[in-house]
This record gives structure tokens, C-alpha cells and sequence, in this order.
């Protein structure tokens, strides 16, 4: 090959002298609350398998079943050949475990924000987003052409400071949020959020990647945990975090989901879900509504987690959900901490800028309802030795 790539060599440089660079982990076992990780068997607190869903017996047996009738393989799109019964199925049990008119599956939650932002709004309307917003949804606004404006996170007198400044000067306005905000563990207002969009005619946009299987009755997300059913527009979701499985739903009145099919770009030029991922999703949501034990295990888990680093000295800044960042500051002493605690047999991962500001490093930690208390306090106990070593709490 020529020099042509040759630039990137110095800016991957640069990312190894700030010591933020991360090597690809590989994981040697199922995903699990342990799991062997590059040879080493180590607390996982780094997965999104909230539920335990991902090993969960029903959900194995229901992907190994569909594949033995089904195939490896849908073999198309969704708007040729692709659209299976069992896709048909998943999607008429999304729309009815969320409450909504309708559902369409995407391939992950990432596209579900790319191909749906688009078809709400474009030039001459106005995006109003939180400025901690998942990346997803920021490149899906981008995608869209529409002005993009920002309000301070989760500040609701920013929000409608932004909103009396647009009105009347765009053809729609659509504020968007995450449910829970996935570097800080932070539920987003919904109830203040949907009531500023009735006062300024603006369409309402959650993004419950975080939220699903987590929050509300059975793990129905943040707009059923607020009892806002029917009261937010669109709901997107995820089918890879908490579910167990892999992809993305929208959650909305059938003639978006229609729109979608017609419009939705990822959706039209992807091809679906092998028939074994859809009969595991279908599955995951029978057992969150027959095991909600599952739940209220992975909040006591993460309770007991979250006030055991508190009293540590750690700064969880402020997380009200599974999601725990242990904040440092600088990326280098939060990929230090990273890896010592890997040594002492926990992985969580290191998290710096740009995911993150510049003075926000952390390693961000996720418990699961599989966590077992002796598992969290192995965890806790080498968070506690490495993190006094390392200066980050006092000795």
C-alpha cells in the first residue's frame, strides 16, 4: 500500500502519549457477573448485562430452537424478503410491553437514532437536545439538517430558555433526551420535559438504551417509571443491553413505524436480525415479565455497590442507577486505575475524553442482578487497596 494512511500513525501516537490508548479486551467465557478476560478470571463490571439475560437458560433455548427451524440467516432486507414471522412477533411484543400503537426493530439502538431522527425533522426545524446525549443521537441529528440547538444537562430553566428562543422561528421542534444518561447513571426529567413540549407545541424524543429492562414495572423503561405512557412521542430502546440479545426498537404510533418502513434508511438497507437473536428477544421480555425478581435484585446489587464506594471516599458524582462511575479526573490516572484494578481481579473500564470532558475521567462500573454480595465486596475491597495506593482516596 502507499503512504496515503500514513497520517494516522501520529494522531494514534498522540492517543498513547496522553495514556488513554485501550487495547481491544478479550473475552474467553460466557458474559458473565465473572467472566475469564485476556486469561484472567475477574469480577465483569464493565457489561450491560444487567438482567443476566445474555446466559439466561430461556433465552439460549429460544435462540438454538429458532435456528434449528428458521435458519442461521433472514437472507434479506425487511422490506424484500426479510421480514420473518418471528420478526412480526417480536415487534407486536414490544408495542405491547411499552404501550404504544406500534413497534419496528432496527439492527442496534445506534441506527434506531440515525434512521429515525431523519424522518421527524429536517432543514428548516429544530432539534433541542441535552448536552450529554448519547453520540447516537448526535449523529443522527447532524444526519437530519436540522438546526441543532442544546440546553444544559438535564437544567430545565435552560430548557426553556432554548425553547422560548425557537419558537416560531422553525416548523418543529423536537427535544430529545436519554432516559438515563449512560456516563453518569443520571435519570433525565421526563416529567418536566413532557410538560415544557405540551407548553411549546414541541414533539417529545427518549432514548431508553440504559432505562430498558432497568427502570419501570418490569423494566419498561423511563417513561413508565415517570407514568408517562402515551404522553412521549417516541421511545427508542435497546434489545442488546439488559434484553440480553442484540438491536434497537422505536416505540411509537403506527404511522411513524409505517413511515419508518418507507423511510427509515438503516432499516431499508440492512439485513434483519438472524431469526435466533428474534426469538431471544421475544423471550427476554417473557422473562421480564414472569422473573421482575430479576430487577429488584439489580437494584439492591446496585445500592449496595453505590454506598459501599461512597463510604470508601470515591466520587460517584451523581448516579441514580446501576450506572456508577468512580470520577478521577485526569484519563491517564483513570486507565491506571483500570488496569490495577484488573490485576486485582475486577475489570471496569476506563472512560476518558472525548467520551467524557477533559477533567471527568473515571472508570464506569456496572453491576448486574447476577452480582452475587460476595462478588461486590471482592470488588469493593480491591477498589478500596488500589484506589488508596493510587492516591484517589485517603489511606
Amino acid at each position: 500500500m502507499g503512504k496515503a494512511l500514513d497520517f494516522l500513525e501520529a494522531e494514534l501516537q498522540s492517543i498513547k502519549d496522553q495514556g488513554v490508548y485501550r487495547p481491544l479486551r478479550e473475552v474467553q467465557s460466557a458474559q458473565g457477573p465473572r467472566a475469564v478476560i485476556d486469561g484472567h478470571d475477574v469480577i465483569n463490571l464493565s457489561s450491560n448485562n444487567y438482567l443476566g439475560l445474555a446466559t439466561h437458560p430461556r433465552l439460549k433455548r429460544a435462540a438454538i430452537e429458532a435456528t434449528e427451524k428458521y435458519g442461521a440467516g433472514s437472507g434479506a432486507v425487511r422490506t424484500i424478503v426479510g421480514t420473518m414471522s418471528l420478526h412480526n412477533e417480536l415487534e407486536k411484543r414490544l408495542a405491547e410491553f411499552k404501550h404504544v400503537e406500534a413497534s419496528v426493530v432496527f439492527q442496534s439502538g445506534f441506527t434506531c437514532n440515525s434512521g429515525v431522527i431523519p424522518v421527524l425533522v429536517g432543514e428548516g426545524d429544530v432539534i433541542v437536545s441535552d448536552e450529554l446525549n448519547h453520540a447516537s443521537i448526535i449523529d443522527g441529528a447532524r444526519l437530519s439538517r436540522a438546526k441543532v440547538t442544546r440546553f444544559a444537562h438535564s437544567n430545565m430553566d435552560d430548557l426553556k430558555r432554548v425553547l422560548t428562543e425557537v419558537k416560531g422561528q422553525f416548523r418543529r421542534i423536537l427535544i430529545i433526551t436519554d432516559g438515563v444518561f449512560s456516563m453518569d447513571g443520571d435519570i433525565a426529567r421526563l416529567p418536566d420535559i413532557v410538560t415544557l413540549a405540551r407548553q411549546y407545541g414541541a414533539m417529545t424524543y427518549v432514548d431508553d438504551a440504559h432505562s430498558s429492562g432497568v427502570l419501570g414495572k418490569n423494566g419498561r423503561g423511563s417513561v413508565n417509571h415517570f407514568g408517562l405512557d402515551g404522553q412521549v412521542d417516541v421511545q427508542v430502546g435497546t434489545l442488546s443491553k439488559a434484553m440480553g440479545v442484540l438491536g434497537g426498537y422505536v416505540a411509537s404510533t403506527r404511522t411513524l413505524i409505517e413511515m419508518l418502513w418507507h423511510r427509515g434508511r438503516p432499516f431499508l438497507f440492512s439485513t434483519s436480525h438472524p431469526p435466533g437473536v428474534a426469538a431471544a428477544c421475544i423471550a427476554a421480555i417473557d422473562v421480564m415479565l414472569d422473573e421482575p425478581e430479576l430487577i429488584d435484585r439489580l437494584w439492591d446489587n446496585a445500592r449496595y455497590f453505590k454506598a459501599g464506594l461512597t463510604e470508601l471516599g470515591f466520587n460517584t458524582g451523581r448516579s441514580e442507577t446501576p450506572i456508577t462511575p468512580v470520577i478521577v479526573g485526569e484519563g491517564s490516572l483513570a486507565m491506571t486505575l483500570s488496569d490495577r484494578l484488573f490485576q486485582a481481579g475486577v475489570f471496569a473500564q476506563g472512560i476518558a475524553f472525548p467520551t467524557v470532558a477533559r477533567d471527568k475521567a473515571r472508570v464506569r462500573t456496572i453491576v448486574s442482578a447476577t452480582h452475587t454480595r460476595q462478588d461486590l465486596d471482592e470488588a469493593l475491597a480491591a477498589f478500596g487497596q488500589v484506589g488508596r495506593e493510587l492516591g484517589i482516596i485517603p489511606s
